[in-house]
C-alpha cells in the first residue's frame, strides 16, 4: 500500500456538505496523516440549474482544516438530471495510475482504513445491498437474459462473473454492488470506463432492458461490468472491515440511529462533540436536532438491533409513524 491512501468522496451543497464534515472529521481521528482526502466538487455549468457548489463558507473551512483537498470538476454527461453521477465524473479529479477508494459522503470512519488489505489490482465495491435491480416482469426478461446483454453490450464474459453457490434466476447470483464504496488500481480508467458504460447504458440500453428503470440505478447497474473488466469481483473476507468494524455507510441520520451499532452512535457524537464542528453542524436543521437535541436517541429506543425489520421501508415507516423522520 502506498504511504498515504487516495480517498475519494463528493462534496456538494445542501446535506452532502454536513455529511463530508463527519466523514473528514472521523477519517482525521483514526488514519490523520496516513490518507490524503480529496473531495470532488462538482461546478456550476449547462446541467446544473443551481450553483452545485459548497454553499456555506464555514463548511469550506472547516473541511479544509480537517485536512481535506477540495477539487472542482465538470459535469459533462450528467448533473442536475442524476446528481448520482457525480461518483462517475468525480473521479478524474484524482491524478492517472493512482489507487483510489471511493466513498459516499455519508460514510463513518470506525477505525484505521489503512489497515484494510486492499489489493488495488482487483478491484471491488459493497455488497451492502438489497435485490432493487432489475425489477423482473411477469412476461419480460429475468436476470439472466438482462445482465447477459449487458456484459454482451461491453464484450464481457459473463459467466465468469456469476456464483454458482447461488440459484438460477435469483439476484445474488449476478455480480451486484452497493455504489457506496469502491476501489480501483486507477482512478483515470476507472472513472473512463465508469462513464463510457453507465452513458451507454443511459442512452441506448439493450432491448433487454425495456422494463427497466435506470434512476437512481444507473451507477449501480454499471459499476460490475467496470469492475469485471477492470480484473475485479466480490469482496473477500480480509475486506469484512468496509461496512464493518472500520466503515459505516449510514445513508441518514435517522436511519443511524435507527439500525446502526453503538460504537456508531459513540464515534458519530465524538467527532461532532469539538465546538468548532458542532458550531458548522448545527447549522443543518436535522443534524441539529438529532445529533444535539436528542431526536437521534428517540428514533434508537423504538428498535431492537438484534431484530430489526429486515426491509429498510419499513423502518422508516416506523420512524415517520413517530414524527421522528428527517433528511
Amino acid at each position: 500500500m502506498a504511504d498515504r491512501l487516495n480517498i475519494l468522496a463528493i462534496v456538494q451543497g445542501g446535506r452532502l456538505q454536513y455529511e463530508a464534515v463527519l466523514l473528514a472529521a472521523s477519517l482525521q481521528k483514526f488514519s490523520a496523516g496516513r490518507v490524503r482526502l480529496v473531495l470532488a466538487e462538482p461546478q456550476p455549468g449547462p446541467l446544473w440549474q443551481q450553483d452545485p457548489r459548497i454553499d456555506n463558507p464555514e463548511v469550506r473551512e472547516l473541511l479544509e482544516s480537517l485536512g481535506a483537498e477540495i477539487r472542482p470538476f465538470e459535469s459533462r454527461h450528467f448533473g442536475q438530471s442524476y446528481p448520482y453521477g457525480n461518483k462517475i465524473e468525480g473521479l478524474k479529479v484524482l491524478e492517472p495510475g493512482e489507487p483510489f477508494v471511493f466513498f459516499d459522503s455519508d460514510t463513518l470512519f470506525l477505525d484505521d482504513i489503512t489497515q484494510v488489505p486492499l489489493d488495488f489490482s482487483r478491484p471491488s465495491a459493497s455488497m451492502r445491498r438489497e435485490g432493487t435491480w432489475p425489477v423482473i416482469e411477469l412476461y419480460g426478461p429475468g436476470y439472466t437474459e438482462t445482465w447477459k446483454a449487458l456484459y454482451a453490450r461491453f464484450g464481457l464474459d459473463f459467466e465468469s462473473s456469476l456464483d454458482l453457490s447461488q440459484p438460477d434466476e435469483y439476484w445474488e447470483r449476478y455480480l451486484y454492488f452497493n455504489a457506496g464504496w469502491f476501489f480501483g488500481a486507477d482512478a483515470a480508467e476507472f472513472g473512463r470506463r465508469f462513464t463510457e458504460y453507465a452513458v451507454a447504458i443511459r442512452d441506448d440500453p439493450p432491448a433487454e432492458l425495456v422494463c427497466q428503470t435506470l434512476d437512481p440505478w444507473l451507477d449501480q447497474v454499471a459499476l460490475p461490468l467496470v469492475i469485471h473488466s477492470l480484473g475485479g469481483g466480490r469482496p473477500g473476507p480480509e475486506l469484512d472491515g468496509l461496512d464493518g468494524d472500520v466503515t459505516c455507510h449510514w445513508r441518514l441520520l435517522p436511519l443511524l440511529y435507527a439500525r446502526e451499532s453503538d460504537r456508531v452512535v459513540q464515534v458519530l457524537e465524538e467527532i461532532s462533540a469539538p465546538n468548532r464542528i458542532k458550531k458548522v453542524l448545527k447549522q443543518y436543521d436535522a443534524f441539529k436536532r438529532m445529533i444535539y437535541h436528542g431526536r437521534g436517541h428517540k428514533v434508537r429506543a423504538l428498535f431492537d438491533r438484534d431484530d430489526l425489520p429486515r426491509k429498510e421501508q419499513k423502518i422508516r415507516n416506523i420512524i415517520r409513524r413517530n414524527g421522528l423522520w428527517m433528511r
